[in-house]
């Protein structure tokens, strides 16, 4: 079933009741290959594609599990880039922070995420860059009626920084903006896109979302949303797995997306 057949399909129940207990604007008081045509216009039931920052945007996870990986290890915590990509990537600090404690069995110094913070900072301004491709993708979908937003699990500082670095803060406007902390659960529950439908006017059954993460992917399908998986950098099979279709070149995206 293709991504066009399948947006046809009703919201799942129990994101309809999601929603309806919501308080208005309250913040919860198969790969596809790279050259797929595109099409001359939009589908009609597109209303909204909602993209997540990091490994999506802006080429940032190597940088991140970087700094983790050697703060950690300076904590007597050996862990490579690798290993740190593969535990805590997709997760909420505290988790990384709760996860590391467990491994270690005592607690990090007093101060030790807000200077991981500092210093992933550092880093970004360094060297951190955009994903490639992804701006003139984003701007053919604004061109072609299609909202865009971005929904991450990063605090909306660390997301505006990143878009400032690399060159795509101008593409998304400041109340189309997402983060993790402005709802009780992060991915992979529903409540980010969902709260990022909410906020942009858009039903859930008229939006996809572009993710890295299995747990971003299963964000999406529990908010009734379409994913597309991107995946060249990330384990194409556990996105597929997630329910994702994927696809490794931006210059495919539009037209995946009908556009």
């Amino acid at each position: 079933m293709s991504l066009q057949q399948r947006h046809r399909r009703s919201i799942r129940p129990y994101a309809v009741a999601l929603l309806s207990i919501r308080a208005p604007r309250s913040i919860y008081a198969g790969t596809v290959r790279d050259d797929a045509p595109a099409m001359s216009h939009s589908p009609p039931d597109l209303d909204l594609v909602i993209f997540d920052c990091d490994g999506v945007l802006v080429d940032s996870e190597p940088i991140s599990n970087e700094v983790l990986a050697r703060m950690l290890s300076e904590e007597r915590l050996p862990t490579t880039t690798a290993q740190s990509r593969r535990e805590y990537q997709g997760l909420l600090l505290a988790d990384v922070l709760a996860a590391a404690e467990a491994q270690l069995g005592r607690a990090l110094p007093k101060g030790w995420l807000d200077r991981y913070e500092r210093e992933r900072s550092a880093a970004f301004r360094a060297g951190l860059r955009p994903i490639a491709g992804v701006g003139h993708a984003v701007e053919l979908i604004r061109e072609s009626g299609v909202a865009v937003c971005v929904a991450s699990q990063g605090k909306l500082e660390k997301t505006r920084l990143s878009l400032q670095l690399t060159g795509l803060r101008d593409l998304f406007e400041e109340h189309a903006l997402f983060s993790a902390y402005q709802v009780p659960r992060g991915k992979p529950h529903p409540d980010l896109f969902l709260h990022a439908a909410h906020a942009m006017g858009v039903d859930p059954s008229k939006c996809v979302v572009i993710e890295d993460t299995p747990s971003g992917v299963e964000a999406a399908i529990a908010a009734s949303m379409e994913a597309l998986g991107y995946s060249a950098d990330s384990d194409e099979p556990a996105l597929r797995e997630a329910g994702a279709e994927t696809f490794r070149s931006f210059d495919a995206l539009p037209g995946l997306l009908g556009l």
